[in-house]
Formats: structure tokens, sequence, C-alpha cells
């Protein structure tokens, strides 16, 4: 996540003080990604060292509003230009621990993907839900519109999650590192059948399989929460 973009596409709009870019960037991202105060002073400080930022005095309340320069304009034009880089991809710990429980004795690996399944969604469904409250009425301003875009991001990147671990599944009972599972009535089942599938957020089927606790959700900046 570049908070340094962020930022700078906020003061793009217009000069704004520490908290104030803190919240505006909460709001234009849903909370999904939470930022405190030291770290927009800290992003801050070292735009202004890049001479991407400078102070422009202080407000009425005595904050310290800072502003975009030429050079932090140009930096934000090509962040904007430039595609995110997918060569070299963020480490994914629910990747690194299945990696490590193929090879680790004693670990249940159906346990493992069994657990993250249903962690995954529930995750999905509160997703699905706060989209739904989303469009309820239709968004109009620009933050909520984001906040969907980037909730509609969400929901992609769980239903994706699911059925990778539907596949994790089924290439290990092939590669005969998993026993097939038994199915409830007795007869044995095949590690590609079909779950029980709840309707996506965006229309389709989604993978499914038993609810477990949800987890938090992010909250959304209209007023609604995933309760």
């Amino acid at each position: 996540m570049s908070i340094r973009h962020g930022l700078l596409a906020l003061l793009e709009e217009g000069p704004r003080y520490g908290s104030q870019l803190r919240s505006d960037f909460e709001s234009r991202t849903g909370a999904t990604w939470p930022l405190n105060v030291g770290q927009v002073y800290t992003t801050l400080s070292r735009l202004e060292r890049d001479g991407m930022v400078v102070h422009e005095g202080a407000d009425d309340a005595g904050h310290t509003v800072y502003t975009i320069t030429d050079l932090g304009r140009d930096e934000l034009a090509s962040w904007f230009r430039t595609p995110v880089d997918r060569n070299n991809p963020p480490r994914d710990e629910l990747a690194i621990k299945l990696a490590m429980a193929v090879g680790t004795p004693g670990v249940d690996i159906r346990e493992v993907i069994q657990a993250q399944r249903h962690h995954t969604l529930q995750a999905m469904q509160d997703y699905t839900r706060l989209k739904a409250q989303a469009l309820e009425p239709p968004p109009r301003a620009r933050d909520e519109v984001a906040w969907l875009l980037v909730l509609e991001q969400l929901i992609f990147q769980t239903e994706a999650e699911a059925r990778w671990l539907d596949h994790c599944e089924a290439r290990l009972v092939r590669l005969s590192l998993l026993p097939k599972a038994p199915a409830q009535d007795g007869r044995a089942a095949s590690p590609l059948d079909a779950p029980s599938s709840p309707t996506s957020a965006h229309g389709g089927p989604g993978t499914g399989s038993a609810t477990p606790p949800s987890p938090s959700a992010p909250a959304s900046p209209r007023g609604t929460s995933a309760s």
C-alpha cells in the first residue's frame, strides 16, 4: 500500500494538515487500511525532505498545513501512469503457511485448509453485506464510490482465495499427500465435489461451506457496519 502516493493524491485536491489527511485517506478507502497520525506525519516528513510537499503555514486552529509541489505532482502523475508491479509480489502469509504445512510432520493440512476456508467464506459474506449497504442508496459522493471499488476488490480477492483453497485440497489428494475426505453419507467424496455455493457479491455463484463466527470487516464510511 502506497501511503506516500495516497497522501500526494489528497494534497493534489487542496492543502491539508496531518489528521485531516488521515481522516480523508480512511474515508476514501473505507478504513480498510487504517492509518495513525504518526504514519501520516512520518510520511509527510519524507515527502518534504524529497521536495514533494511544503509547509504552507498554519490554519486558525494552529494545524501545520501542507501543500503539494510541482515535483510532487510529477511523482503522482507517474504513479497513476505506471502499472502496479506484480513481478515481486508481497509475501502472502496464507501461501507461506500452506507451503510450510506440507513439509512439517504432524500438521493436519486439511484442518489448516478447512479453518482458513471457513474464515474466508465468512469474510466474503461480510463484504457482500457491506456492498449491499453501500449500494442502498446508490453511492454518489466520490468517497462513497471509491469505498465501493475497494470493497469489490476485497470480494473478488476472497472469492479467488476460496477457489484456491479448494484447488490446494484437490491437488494434495491427487498427489497422495491427503486422503480423500469421506462424505457424510459414507461414500468417498471427491476433492473436486462442489461445495455449497452462496451467491457472490457480484451476482455469480461463490464458493461456500460452513460458517464460523464472523471476522472483523472494515467499517463503512457511510455509517454502516458489518454487524
